[in-house]
């Protein structure tokens, strides 16, 4: 539940980030690579935060 409401979080804050991109007049080409890229780091970010720690081997 914790990593889809990061998702969400996430996916929003790139949808700003590309309508700030388009606004200024950047090609589509680069938003999209941008916002590929901001998706990557958000995946990679909300699986460590949220991930369940190992239990401690006895």
């Amino acid at each position: 539940m914790n990593f889809g409401l990061f998702l969400i979080g996430f996916v929003v804050f790139i949808g700003g980030i590309a309508w700030g991109l388009t606004v200024m007049g950047v090609s589509s080409t680069y938003t999209i690579i941008a916002c590929l890229v901001l998706l990557g780091v958000g995946i990679m970010t909300g699986v460590t935060r949220t991930r369940m720690k190992d239990p401690p081997s006895t």
